[in-house]
């Protein structure tokens, strides 16, 4: 709290102002010390008007008795509050401070009802029943996902996690990791986060809507699908879709092709991976949605930021982690699917940033409501005037791009480019298509006109980098983070191989490292020639 010209200045999340005490309308303050102790603790200042100005009390004394007493009487548990008295500027104020309590949900008590209230900005609102549910798992140090149910593990399977793991981290599974995990009790029952990852999942709230619409607004929907499976089947199915229905580009440079998605698909794996994770599961009814407009996509769950603060008033890079679910979250990270640090939102923009076509101002957006979370990615080849034309792209990327000759009278600029989408005109025909970027007409290629000649035809041409070394570079723009030791396992070589070619990157410019080896990025050198 700050004074300034004998008025108080706060964040009205944390304080609560009061003129003077109400002795007949004690619900009107004691709802905020029942939400101050349900949520992160808070202030409440007698003797300071709504505007922050002092006025000071009669007799603090009296008041903070009264305080005291009403508190013992209708709060229960009773929380842990210090009654400050304040001296400023010749008035006496009275400081109210609640402590964040550990056994919530701390109830107001009054003709028989019991009411609980959290602090959502600068208001004491009631709980509803899933702020109150996750009050009472709060006050028995228990999560949704850690609680045991009544159904056998025994009469169900884990394959599909199991050849997962297996295939995600290159080690053999054992069935003891399941208790381990916290997904089977010692008891043998499952719990819910078991019931989750079981093959034949029947947790109705596990779900996910994929929409593709028309144009910029839910209007009409070109596609869509809705999936209800185990969580692993469920991140499957969803960047299925999103892969679908978008468009992967690229560009030949002198030695070798450089991709330029629309998104990362590494962020956007993130994204989904965060979703799953963090949505609140209380919340029947609820499920995750993916929505892909022309601009962007975007992803929607239940349950808004867990300390009731929003996230677009956050610095990103300072969130700290707090994990709604942390079984799920544990067993992602087994799976390798995520960080055991939580660095989930900044790894989105961070992979995105890393992409050779990004754009400034297009880094991936999150914003929380009273009860839904949203994480935005944009579409980074469109533009105020739709798809940005290919030149305007490949110019981005390397604005000296070598001229390679026509014939011996004349030479031209010019770049062999291509986008594809896995589903033709996003319509229902699975059948790839290879399109020009930017255009709906058919085409395999740009080509000078009047030319016979294509990219690279000329006795100039550079020599390729080689099949392995491409599928290394494509790596690095699905995934900057992606480590060698993966490298090799996708491609089927060892890591030396694959160090070996990473090297040649280096030696040739086209590739560098940013950070320490261990969690940094790998970056494409778009034009080494300019760089140092």
């Amino acid at each position: 709290m700050q004074i300034h010209n004998n008025t108080l200045i706060a964040e009205c999340s944390a304080y609560d102002f009061k003129e003077m005490l109400e002795r007949k309308k004690v619900k009107s303050w004691l709802k905020s010390v029942s939400a101050f102790a349900n949520t992160d603790g808070g202030s409440l200042f007698y003797g300071v008007n709504d505007d922050g100005v002092i006025v000071g009390l009669e007799n603090p004394q009296a008041d903070a008795d009264f305080i005291s007493e009403m508190i013992k009487a209708r709060l229960d548990p009773v929380p842990e509050v210090q009654l400050i008295p304040i001296e400023r500027e010749g008035h006496s104020l009275l400081e109210v401070k609640v402590k964040a309590g550990t056994l919530t949900p701390y109830y107001y008590y009054q003709d028989g009802t019991r009411t609980a209230y959290m602090r959502i900005g600068n208001e004491s609102v009631e709980c509803n029943s899933q702020q109150l549910l996750s009050l009472v798992l709060k006050g028995t140090h228990m999560t949704w996902d850690s609680l045991p149910t009544q159904v056998d593990a025994s009469k169900h399977s884990f394959v599909i996690l199991a050849n997962t793991f297996r295939e995600q981290t290159h080690h053999e599974w054992n069935d003891k990791y399941l208790e381990s995990f916290g997904l089977v009790t010692s008891e043998g029952k499952l719990t819910n986060a078991g019931l989750l990852f079981v093959d034949n999942c029947t947790v109705f709230q596990s779900r996910i809507f994929c929409t593709r619409w028309t144009g910029f607004y839910k209007d009409d929907a070109i596609s869509s699908v809705e999936h209800r499976a185990n969580l692993v089947l469920l991140l499957k199915y969803g960047m299925d879709f999103i892969k679908n229905y978008t468009m992967s580009g690229w560009v030949k440079m002198p030695n070798y092709r450089l991709n330029l998605p629309d998104y990362s698909d590494r962020a956007i794996f993130e994204g989904l991976v965060n979703h799953l994770i963090h949505r609140d599961y209380t919340m029947m009814g609820g499920e995750v949605h993916i929505d892909i407009y022309d601009d962007r996509v975007e992803l929607v769950s239940p349950g808004a930021m867990l300390d009731g603060t929003q996230i677009q008033d956050r610095d990103i890079y300072k969130v700290p982690s707090m994990r709604r679910n942390p079984v799920i979250a544990d067993m992602f990270t087994q799976l390798d699917y995520m960080e055991k640090r939580g660095s989930g939102l900044r790894k989105m923009r961070e992979l995105t940033e890393k992409l050779p076509n990004f754009l400034q101002g297009k880094e991936p957006q999150y914003q929380t409501e009273a009860t839904s979370f949203y994480t935005t990615f944009y579409n980074l080849n469109w533009g105020d005037n739709g798809r940005i034309p290919v030149e305007e792209v490949a110019n981005r990327v390397n604005s000296t791009l070598e001229k390679y000759p026509e014939n011996e009278e004349s030479s031209v600029e010019t770049a062999k480019v291509r986008w594809k989408s896995s589903v033709e005109k996003f319509g229902g025909n699975s059948k790839s298509s290879v399109k020009t970027f930017g255009d709906t007409q058919e085409s395999s290629e740009i080509i000078p006109k009047g030319s016979e000649k294509k990219f690279g035809d000329s006795k100039n041409k550079s020599k390729s980098i080689g099949k392995t070394t491409q599928k290394i570079i494509d790596f690095v723009i699905s995934d900057p983070s992606m480590s060698a030791e993966a490298m090799a396992y996708k491609i089927g070589i060892s890591s030396r191989a694959v160090e070996k070619h990473i090297s040649k990157l280096r030696s040739m410019g086209i590739l560098s490292r940013e950070g320490a080896d261990h969690g940094g990025y790998w970056r494409i050198i778009v034009n080494p020639q300019t760089e140092q």
